[in-house]
């Protein structure tokens, strides 16, 4: 029993007519017939009484509609209500972001969450994204965007874009040229990567090529402010983004290399739990930032490849 089964019985036993009800729910009076069949079926009992001038419903039938009408009534409220609701969005909800996408459209985000939405509030944490995802299984946040986060049946995640992986660091440290660059020799430079465990899982989800690179590496460190540091001395390099280093690549006081054999790459998913229903307020701040992000691709900002 359905919806449209309800909608059409409660047509005829109002009408107590085939051809009315029909013309009433804007259907072919065989499909209605065939629905009425086949709720008739479903609950073992005849609803009307076919008689030459109309339909005469049973005790069955009238016991029906008094359920029905109650049950059309509470879903059409139910409707109406979801409907106000998100026209009127109105509360608190806490984000988390991994650096990058902080960088990105941090201020645009804050700057449409302030214009667009006055009765909305929003807390926001930027971190790296082994500890954004941190903040999201403790629901300290109830929504993240998470660099390359783990398969997990306590999440539900939404694939949003794919980064390239490229070299960056001084051209005295990984040559002035714009030539790809192995992977292999990659393993001789100086490297500086994020902390081995889970924050270096953002940079690299392949555990073989992620073991190599940490045995190799010069420094490992979590924090953004001291690689940054670090990149600007010709302390060594790293292996990041574009959108990471915009302004120094820019200012040509970085250099950039592609990676080859293998390329790398990473992708940004949003994440969530599973067990923690959807708000009106958290669907409409996800959409909002899935809009900023494909702004930021489509005008180049952001080099990345849209995964939705």
């Amino acid at each position: 029993m359905d919806r449209r089964q309800l909608r059409y019985f409660a047509a005829i036993f109002e009408e107590r007519n085939l051809s009315r009800a029909a013309r009433a729910c804007n259907v072919a009076q065989s499909a209605l017939s065939h629905h009425l069949a086949g709720l008739e079926a479903e609950l073992g009992s005849p609803l009307f009484r076919r008689r030459p001038r109309g339909m005469l419903p049973t005790a069955a039938g009238e016991r029906l509609y008094q359920h029905a009408k109650g049950i059309l009534r509470a879903m059409e409220a139910a409707e109406a209500d979801i409907r106000q609701a998100g026209d009127r969005l109105a509360g608190e909800v806490s984000i988390g972001m991994a650096y990058s996408a902080v960088k990105a459209i941090g201020v645009p985000f804050m700057r449409r969450v302030t214009q667009d939405y006055p009765q909305v509030r929003v807390s926001i944490t930027e971190s790296l994204s082994a500890s954004t995802l941190l903040h999201v299984m403790k629901s300290d946040v109830e929504l993240a965007l998470v660099y390359n986060p783990p398969d997990d049946p306590l999440l539900e995640t939404q694939p949003v874009l794919e980064e390239e992986m490229i070299c960056v660091g001084r051209p005295e440290i990984i040559g002035a040229t714009d030539d790809p660059i192995a992977f292999d020799a990659l393993l001789d430079l100086p490297l500086i990567l994020l902390r081995q465990g889970a924050s270096s899982r953002a940079l690299i989800d392949d555990p073989a090529l992620l073991k190599r690179l940490e045995a190799r590496a010069k420094l490992q460190m979590n924090s953004v402010h001291a690689i940054s540091g670090a990149l600007a001395e010709g302390i060594g390099c790293i292996i990041g983004t574009r959108l990471f280093m915009r302004e120094q690549l820019e200012a040509g006081t970085l250099h950039a290399r592609p990676i080859v054999n293998p390329t790398l790459s990473r992708s940004l998913q949003f994440c969530r739990l599973v067990d923690h229903p959807a708000t009106f307020v958290l669907e409409a701040m996800q959409g909002l930032l899935l809009e900023l992000i494909r702004a930021e691709i489509d005008a180049g900002r952001w080099q990345a490849r849209p995964l939705f």
